[in-house]
């Protein structure tokens, strides 16, 4: 059959390759450039050249087992990485860092603070009874979640909205709104419940522009980039794509694009589609890379790999700060940062590259349509994949591409 792929990231690259072993496929990429989420930004500092990621960064080979398998076929080199989280909160002016009993107390002062002690016993009883609670009804949010255990504003306010935020890249509003479910059984499957015996994460050696290039060099494929799909449409003998000003005839298509993306192009939806693709909205994000150290916490005993910082008034969007440094184990005398929706707080002279990334907003809707996943595979000539069918993460993405690769009959 000729299918045909529509985006270039994780997802459309990995039913690209798979399709590709028994059909003819072809890639079209809006962008000029190929690998969505996948971005790494070449620097040169000290006379050296460090390769950073500003999209996808991280992985662990247990909760990402289909991503690895690919690493591993590709020969990826990985190395391991520190995963902490810290949060720095301008209203008060706490700083914590959950790495270590010295960076949850890198204040002295909060060795006399009551509110601290109580944030810390909160931390402690949830990640003891997570588990447990990851079976909470469907339809009960984050915000109820938090209200009907009893925990403290400052758990809520100071940790678990926090880390959520962190997570998705979503603010703080949009957070209380996750169903609960979702949030929990998310952190009990990459054991962030855990106090102890956590996987090990890994990020890929000089970047992750080293695996797409690996991936690409694979692929037995057409890849038309610059090339924006207008409009889908369903024919008698398969379907039409309008590209430009050409129209090209596929016996298939797979949309690995964003789901509001995919149901804009899509004419004439079916209810199912309409209905099903509709329950996952998306947050759109600044992403500045940047040498700006400013924005981390003012203690470095509270520096952590993910430093969440809570503006004085609220805002609408998530404002972290990841510390490529310790990420990616950078041995740099500048400390290279990537910070989501922060770009007003960064010295302009420190910027380096930014970006705008679109992350996936988990929805009691979005809950109740991933149990209809198998009604979007090859339905009438229409395939989706795409990590909204997860939870937003790297694997989700290499998972849905495998679940429409099955659905032609083809296994990994």
């Amino acid at each position: 059959m000729k299918i045909a792929v529509v985006g270039s990231g994780v997802s459309g690259l990995v039913v690209a390759k798979l399709l590709s072993s028994k059909h003819e496929v072809t890639v079209y990429e809006a962008d000029h450039r190929i690998g969505g989420h996948i971005s790494t930004v070449e620097v040169q500092s000290s006379g050296r050249i460090f390769n950073i990621d500003t999209g996808f960064i991280v992985f662990n080979p247990l909760n990402y087992p289909l991503f690895t398998a690919l690493l591993d076929e590709l020969e990826v080199v990985t190395q391991p990485t520190k995963m902490s989280f810290g949060v720095k909160d301008d209203r008060t002016g706490l700083e914590y860092c959950g790495n270590s009993v010295n960076s949850l107390f890198a204040q002295r002062k909060n060795l006399l603070r009551p509110q601290h002690w109580r944030l810390l016993v909160d931390i402690r009883r949830f990640m003891a009874q997570g588990a447990l609670q990851a079976r909470a009804d469907a339809s009960m949010t984050l915000l109820e979640f938090v209200r009907r255990g009893g925990y403290s504003k400052g758990f809520d306010q100071q940790f678990l909205v926090p880390l959520a935020s962190a997570l998705w890249s979503c603010p703080l509003d949009s957070i209380h709104q996750f169903p609960v479910r979702f949030v929990l059984e998310f952190l009990e499957n990459h054991s962030m419940l855990q106090l102890s015996d956590r996987p090990e994460w890994r990020v890929i050696k000089d970047g992750s522009k080293t695996y797409l290039e690996k991936l690409l060099a694979s692929l037995k494929v057409d890849i038309r980039i610059g090339s924006p799909v207008l409009l889908i449409e369903r024919i008698q003998s398969g379907v039409r794509l309008t590209v430009g000003t050409e129209c090209i005839e596929y016996d298939e298509v797979v949309l690995a694009c964003h789901s509001d993306q995919a149901l804009r192009m899509v004419q004439s939806p079916t209810e199912s589609e309409a209905e099903i693709l509709s329950g996952f909205p998306y947050q759109t994000n600044d992403v500045v890379l940047h040498t700006d150290s400013s924005l981390l916490p003012k203690s470095r005993r509270a520096w952590a790999a993910w430093n969440y910082r809570i503006p004085t008034t609220p805002s609408t969007q998530a404002t972290v700060t990841y510390n490529m440094n310790i990420l990616q184990g950078l041995d740099a005398e500048e400390t290279f940062c990537v910070s989501l929706n922060e770009t007003d707080q960064i010295d302009p002279a420190k910027i380096i590259k930014s970006f705008r990334y679109e992350h996936p907003v988990a929805t009691i809707e979005g809950e109740l349509a991933r149990l209809r996943r198998s009604e979007m595979i090859r339905h009438k000539g229409i395939s989706y994949c795409g990590a909204y069918w997860g939870y937003g993460f790297h694997e989700d993405g290499v998972r849905s591409a495998v679940e429409v690769a099955e659905g032609f009959d083809i296994r990994r």
